[in-house]
């Protein structure tokens, strides 16, 4: 309960956050719903745009920082015969072993390791 205390008193101190108390103070918003609210609905807009950018990017690093796979025509496929494959290698062992190549056929979908 402490916390949504606090939480619901920065919010509606909040000199950049006008509209929350306006709200409350006009009855749009009923106290039973204001102790409902999630953090980022009792936020100013300004700031609801700010946390979508942070979020945006934030993604944007997670997509960034995916594994990086190359395609190549040096594996033949087991399973279909093909030579269209994607791989990407991993150190899947202690540092004096070799890294451990994964491979997946672009054709069947055909994975194996090596």
């Amino acid at each position: 309960y402490k916390a949504k205390v606090r939480q619901l008193s920065f919010n509606l101190k909040d000199p950049k956050n006008p509209d929350l108390r306006r709200s409350v103070a006009d009855g749009l918003i009923s106290p039973k719903v204001l102790l409902d609210l999630k953090p980022e609905e009792l936020g100013s807009d300004e700031r609801r745009n700010e946390n979508a950018a942070i979020r945006e990017a934030a993604t944007a690093e997670a997509v960034r920082g995916q594994k990086q796979q190359a395609s190549t025509d040096a594996f033949k496929c087991g399973k279909c015969g093909q030579r269209k494959c994607t791989y990407y290698q991993l150190q899947t062992r202690s540092a004096d072993e070799p890294m451990t190549t994964f491979v997946t056929c672009v054709n069947c979908d055909n994975r194996w390791k090596f």
